[in-house]
């Protein structure tokens, strides 16, 4: 056997699209409709072509599958476990993402027969590695969420306390104090108090505030300590 003989040189994409809808974190699955793994669910992916950088890979293959175009995906790391598909041997390199799901049209497509939005807490048992490629971009969302602002793209351009805390919880997988989590939000100059309340709610209507976009960039770049 020659060294080239004994070089691996399969290396794949895997995407992980976070989505926040009705106060609820999901995830984005597709169906495989070919191969060994037809009729079982996973995450986005696919092969990298000659030529081709992985950051544009990634978008590729999204879109190819799902129909998402323009999504800013984050790499998280390559996952190589030498047995994580048990017929070949191939390195993924995750990357995720977090989306205003109804800003977005989902629709399966080439080698996938359904794409499809599940509850962070609801997830199947997914092909080879996928729950714990999944598993792993879960926590660095919530180690992410105390470091760095995140909602902008999850969250209605125009949102309450509220909802902004619900989707803390539903990230960090735990009840929150509400007022505990309104003081030291609005300690960090982060949200614009808007002269709008919530429309036609059963409920009593509350404030509405909205993201400063120059503190959030900035938050962005430096970071900060979120204890809640």
């Amino acid at each position: 056997m020659t060294m080239y003989q004994t070089i691996m040189n399969s290396i794949s994409i895997d995407c992980i699209i976070f989505g926040f809808n009705n106060g609820v974190l999901e995830a984005l699955l597709v169906k495989h409709a070919i191969g060994d793994s037809k009729g079982e669910w996973g995450l986005p992916g696919g092969i990298i072509n000659k030529g081709e950088s992985i950051d544009a890979a990634a978008q590729r293959t999204l879109r190819e599958l799902t129909g998402l175009e323009n999504i800013f995906l984050e790499q998280l790391k390559a996952f190589g476990d030498p047995k994580r598909i048990p017929t070949n041997r191939v390195i993924t390199i995750g990357y995720y993402a977090l989306i205003n799901r109804e800003e977005y049209d989902v629709k399966a497509g080439l080698t996938v027969s359904e794409a499809k939005w599940y509850k962070i807490n609801s997830i199947p048992n997914l092909i080879y590695d996928h729950n714990e490629i999944l598993d792993f971009g879960l926590k660095k969302l919530q180690t992410r969420i105390l470091n760095a602002p995140i909602g902008f793209n999850l969250l209605p351009e125009k949102f309450t306390l509220l909802q902004l805390m619900h989707l803390y919880e539903e990230i960090l997988g735990k009840e929150l104090d509400k007022s505990n989590f309104r003081r030291k939000i609005l300690k960090m100059k982060l949200l614009v108090a808007l002269d709008e309340k919530q429309q036609d709610v059963s409920h009593r209507a509350a404030k509405l505030y909205q993201f400063d976009s120059d503190i959030y960039e900035k938050l962005s770049q430096k970071g900060f300590n979120f204890e809640i």
